[in-house]
């Protein structure tokens, strides 16, 4: 379904209520003249009928929507266009033509899915770069799906940092424009950065403002083919069926004069100037729409005559003839003629009489449609559908109704999706005599999600059986004894995006709290977050302790959990740390004492991820060893659900390891505040916690600033698993382990290492983790994660630990014969789950080792979090004075071999003075 706008050059985004306010009005209306409006769900209800009533809109299931099932039914049957969504499961539910799938370059890898393509009709790809190769590469996933003959994907593309740098925005249709033959891509503009300036009609730059003119936003993207540069428009007239009026000229300045005047301006070739339709005569045209054809040359401006005698007063300087290709014909002369005679007929005449008398006029329509009814042949089909028109058209004059109004509504149900019973009432039942069976429609609702993509036409037939087809969740498999080293390299690559795109994205987070303190934390806690509270001033962003007890109320078996495992936690902890009391005292030689005894990290920030699981579990996992240490302050971050609360579990655990403040913040806004400190949130030493790629990111940022004297535990990302099964496995166990950890996030890694698996046994796995994967409540995410995991065969024990070793994995599981006697080989790996019963899930909560581990393979470098993370080691020297007289020259000899005779002064100088002794 196109919408008014087959050719659409730009789109409009409504981000805020302010966007929609009165003194926006006739902005409003100038877009919805020339482009749809994109407006998210959470404000639709809010602004809706201050949406201009011509408008084409788009809805965007944004994240603050609360979704529900009948949601997106409920707005396509409501009028708008197509729902954007980043929701996959609704191509089950939406026609194609009627859904935008929401990327970006970390989901991108949706586009390679031929069911995905074949589902939506086209992609919002929100991205921070638009390089040339980047958008032709997304425009070529998208030309991969329609068939010959079909229109294009739309690919829509919005600024994801439109907030932090709207400079991005106003260079983003510039960009976009020249190389629209090769990206065809369509800028969606917020409206906060468009003006109704005229603008310089050619390129869309920003005007002195900052802002993006609507009218050159629209008039650069055509492209004249005449010499003069004029464009031929077509004026078509929507008082009643719509119907052509003439031919006449446009230039881009009387466009846009038109676009922001709202009346129709044209250009006269005979007075090289505009023409201001009405001027003079006062025959004015109200221009409701501009369309432009599928080249890109042409116009068609959709009017409203507003002139003294409406319709009548007519485009052609013909007298008595309202088009320039003749006088109208069928229904729209109908109706004219209808309309004159409402006016003008001799009172008592019959035509009169139709409009005065109800009864008449009702007897008639029913005498007509009951003929309409028996008739036969095509002629009389066709001569009784005309009488019947003819009094219901009647009805409507009388009624103030024109075609026009009945075009509307029947567009209107075009959009729907909710299907109308359509069951026979019952006088007509029971005058034809039909049984309960026969006076039934169709059920009302929603259609089935196998019968939705037949609502609108055409929809690729196979769609539905291909889902079905290709639906198991399954790993990519691999042998090692087919690849090539090349192919072994990328298989231990994650899928991830690449660290320059992120820090791209996280830079201008950092800097905004960095530079303005709890007001920029505030305002990233609003939109990151999503937390509605967090733009009240009032709100506090930091919870001190002691904690209120409500905010801590538990269900008692979950406390009693959290207990058993704050205690195996502690004790592992506190064992590590009761090896730290006594300090290392070494004497390396006589008279020379070397000591290293370790203290606490004083002030630490321990970050506990959101996103879409709560971890509770992470929370004692990095708090628990803060206390042992004794740290002086603790603070911990995580992120506040959207009415502003935190988890209870999370305000509990806080409770019993000691926390000074919770920071309601998560993601890299939450890093920063740790790092740089604001207003409220101290300022730490170090940071720990896992988090997604952009979490660290931000570590890894802040780490590298030296002017913030920050450190960090190592660089935890998306979570991941390596899995090592021979023979004695158990199929279950091994697809859990695997599940386990697929279910975190969808940029989460699982990789199962076979070694020595025939094919029926590695099937028995994979439809384990299928069934065992459907069972569960985050299916959807596993889906994604399992997508861009992997099964690789080994041919024995030494391939797959070697592989182990060079991926450097997170969690390593050993399901084999003699578990335990392979620890001996294990080089790299966060943490080790050895044999059938010590499930990852364990380490994960409660056995007593701590789970922030290393990812991305940085276990080749880094350990997990323990105890002493939490410490630092300070050394110390004391030599007697034999001792310095034996070691002395030993120091002057090697300053003097450096150069450094300051150094070697601060010995000679106390051996000059021991030999006067």
């Amino acid at each position: 379904m196109a919408g008014t706008f087959s050719f659409v050059p730009f789109l409009g985004y409504i981000e805020s209520v302010s966007d929609v306010t009165d003194k926006n009005e006739n902005l409003l209306k100038a877009v919805a003249r020339v482009a749809p409006i994109l407006i998210p769900a959470s404000l639709f209800d809010q602004i809706k009928h201050l949406i201009p009533t011509n408008a084409d809109y788009y809805i965007l299931l944004d994240n603050q929507h609360q979704e529900n099932d009948d949601d997106p039914i409920k707005y396509l049957d409501n009028g708008a266009l197509k729902i954007v969504t980043n929701n996959v499961q609704l191509i089950s539910q939406v026609a194609p033509d009627r859904l935008v799938l929401q990327i970006n370059q970390s989901t991108a890898t949706l586009l390679a899915d031929p069911v995905v393509l074949a589902g939506i009709s086209g992609v919002l790809l929100e991205t921070s770069s638009f390089a040339f190769n980047l958008l032709k590469s997304y425009r070529s996933a998208l030309n991969l799906a329609p068939p010959p003959g079909t229109r294009p994907k739309d690919l829509f593309i919005l600024s994801s940092l439109r907030d932090e740098d709207p400079n991005s925005v106003l260079q983003q249709p510039a960009s976009l424009k020249l190389m629209s033959k090769t990206v065809q891509g369509t800028s969606v503009i917020p409206a906060k950065l468009l003006s109704l300036d005229i603008g310089n009609h050619t390129s869309p730059q920003a005007t002195d403002d900052g802002r993006l003119s609507v009218t050159t936003l629209f008039t650069s993207a055509l492209r004249s083919d005449r010499e003069d540069g004029l464009f031929p428009t077509i004026p078509v007239s929507l008082s009643s069926v719509p119907s052509t009026l003439g031919l006449v000229y446009s230039s881009a300045a009387s466009i846009a004069n038109t676009i922001i005047s709202g009346n129709a301006v044209y250009y006269s070739r005979s007075r090289n100037g505009l023409w201001r339709k009405g001027e003079t005569s006062g025959a004015m045209q109200m221009v409701d729409r501009i369309r432009v054809d599928c080249d890109a040359d042409a116009l068609e401006f959709g009017v409203i005559e507003t002139g003294p005698n409406g319709d009548r007063d007519g485009f052609c300087h013909v007298p008595d003839q309202t088009s320039c290709f003749g006088s109208p014909s069928g229904l729209v002369e109908l109706e004219a003629t209808l309309k004159s005679r409402f006016k003008d007929a001799p009172k008592g005449s019959y035509t009169a009489r139709l409009f005065s008398e109800p009864k008449l006029l009702q007897a008639k329509i029913m005498e007509e449609a009951a003929e309409l009814c028996e008739a036969k042949s095509k002629e009389d089909v066709a001569a009784e559908m005309a009488d019947l028109i003819y009094f219901a058209l009647a009805k409507c004059v009388a009624s103030g109704v024109g075609l026009r109004e009945v075009g509307k509504v029947l567009d209107q149900r075009s959009l729907k999706v909710t299907r109308r019973k359509g069951d026979a009432k019952g006088v007509w039942k029971d005058k034809l005599g039909l049984d309960a069976s026969q006076a039934k429609g169709v059920d009302g609702g929603p259609p089935a999600s196998s019968s939705a993509q037949a609502v609108t036409a055409p929809v690729p037939a196979p769609v539905v059986e291909e889902k079905k087809k290709d639906d198991t969740i399954r790993c990519q498999t691999f042998d090692l004894a087919t690849v090539s080293p090349t192919e072994r390299s990328t298989l231990l690559k994650r899928p991830i995006q690449s660290s320059s795109d992120i820090s791209a994205l996280v830079t201008p987070i950092i800097n905004t709290v960095k530079t303005q303190g709890d007001a920029g934390l505030r305002s990233l806690v609003h939109k990151f977050d999503r937390c509605v509270p967090a733009a009240d001033p009032s709100f506090p962003l930091v919870l001190q302790a002691p904690f209120s007890p409500e905010l801590m109320v538990l269900d008692p078996a979950v406390k009693a959990a959290i207990d058993q495992a704050y205690h195996n936690i502690r004790v592992f902890h506190q064992a590590q740390m009761d090896r730290e009391k006594t300090p290392l005292l070494v004497e390396t030689m006589p008279g020379v004492v070397c000591s290293r005894f370790a203290r606490p990290i004083e002030r630490v920030g321990v970050y506990v991820p959101g996103g879409t699981a709560i971890l509770p579990s992470t929370a004692l996992m990095l708090a628990v060893p803060a206390q042992v240490v004794k740290s002086s302050l603790i603070t911990l971050a995580t992120p506040p659900r959207p009415d502003g609360t935190i988890s209870p579990e999370i305000v509990y655990i806080a409770s019993i390891t000691g926390v000074n403040s919770i920071v309601r913040a998560g993601g890299a806004q939450a890093v920063a505040a740790l790092a740089y400190g604001t207003e409220t949130v101290p300022k730490v030493d170090k940071i720990f916690g896992p988090g997604n790629q952009f979490v660290t990111a931000a570590k890894m940022a802040v780490s590298m600033d030296s002017g913030s004297g920050t450190a960090i535990d190592m660089p935890a990302g998306p979570s991941e698993v390596l899995v090592i099964a021979d023979k004695t496995c158990r199929p279950s166990f091994v697809a859990s382990d695997l599940l386990a950890q697929a279910e975190h996030g969808v940029d989460s890694q699982v990789v199962l290492l076979t070694v020595g698996l025939d094919s029926p046994t590695i099937d028995l796995i994979e439809k384990e983790i299928n069934s065992q994967a459907l069972a569960l409540p985050r299916v959807d995410i596993i889906r994604e994660s399992i997508a861009k995991s992997l099964i690789v065969k080994c041919k024995d024990i030494g391939e797959a630990m070697d592989f182990s070793n060079s991926y450097a994995p997170e969690h390593l599981i050993l399901h084999t014969e003699n578990a335990a006697g392979l620890l001996d080989k294990v080089q790299n790996a966060g943490s080790v789950f050895v044999g059938p019963y010590s499930p990852e899930s364990c380490g994960d909560y409660a056995s007593g080792t701590n789970h922030t581990l290393p990812t991305y393979g940085y276990a080749r470098q880094y350990s997990g979090v323990s105890t002493l993370s939490f410490l630092k080691h300070i050394t110390s020297q004391e030599l007697t004075l034999p001792g310095l007289r034996v070691l002395g020259p030993v120091v002057e000899t090697l300053a003097r071999a450096e150069g450094l005779d300051g150094h070697k002064m601060a010995v000679t100088v106390r051996l000059t003075e021991l030999g006067r002794q």
